[in-house]
């Protein structure tokens, strides 16, 4: 790539526009928010989003810190981001998402998880609501083993392993996914209650733990079909998942 001096005009757009939030060893780059119009089933909905970075060197010159951007290639790596809606920051109370990225689910419209499903439902529950925030977590892809090793995960359950065993037979732990990043970008947003839309008791814990205020959890099941029913089984067997909605019990438990 080609290295150039950052112009001052640019350099004066995005220190506004870049926050620091130092960790125990490193820090994250949260940049935005920035106007995002998404199409929210056939609705024009205009979110605000944010991206984040999280390096092993603290650079508090953005300069610095861009021209060094400019020369690697983080097209090779993955990033994560926050799509907010409405007076997130100071809303007396909050809808969130954290949500794992699910390159099949989300972009291909995959029926073999519900991922597509809680994505999309996510943020009209967030619209409806008034204010909240979805977490888009790419470091998450296969609860943590990563879409390549997923992808062998999904041949195995083609020949009769369930998400759990073919994870499990691949060397892995049935969810390695860690939300301590996600977190500390929150609470640089947010420092008001938050209600979670989540099955799953460890994301809950994981916001608890961190001494984030958790007022409450919202069940997101649905877009249930032959094509997921024993992958959703599974979740709720297997993995601790909490089914509560009326569709789930008639469906799937």
């Amino acid at each position: 790539m080609i290295q150039t001096k950052i112009n001052e005009n640019v350099l004066t757009v995005l220190k506004d526009k870049i926050q620091l939030i130092k960790m125990a060893t490193g820090a994250i780059y949260l940049v935005g928010p920035i106007q995002l119009p998404v199409n929210l089933y056939g609705e024009t909905i205009t979110f605000q989003w944010y991206c984040w970075l999280k390096t092993e060197e603290v650079i508090e010159d953005y300069e610095s810190l861009i021209e060094k951007l400019s020369s690697t290639n983080l097209a090779e790596f993955q990033q994560s981001s926050v799509l907010s809606y409405g007076e997130f920051s100071f809303a007396e109370e909050a809808l969130i998402r954290m949500h794992s990225i699910c390159h099949t689910g989300d972009i291909f419209g995959s029926k073999r998880c519900d991922c597509g499903y809680q994505l999309k439902q996510s943020m009209k529950m967030i619209v409806e609501h008034g204010t909240g925030a979805v977490f888009y977590l790419a470091n998450h892809e296969g609860r943590g083993i990563g879409l390549f090793s997923k992808a062998m995960a999904y041949a195995l359950q083609e020949n009769g392993y369930d998400t759990v065993e073919a994870n499990e037979k691949l060397g892995f732990v049935d969810d390695s996914r860690n939300y301590d990043d996600a977190i500390q970008v929150l609470k640089k947003l947010r420092t008001k209650p938050v209600t979670i839309m989540t099955n799953n008791p460890k994301k809950v814990e994981a916001l608890k733990n961190s001494g984030l205020n958790v007022s409450d959890r919202k069940p997101l099941w649905g877009d249930v079909s032959e094509f997921n029913e024993n992958y959703l089984k599974t979740k709720i067997n297997r993995s601790g998942h909490i089914g509560e909605s009326s569709t789930c019990r008639v469906r799937i438990i």
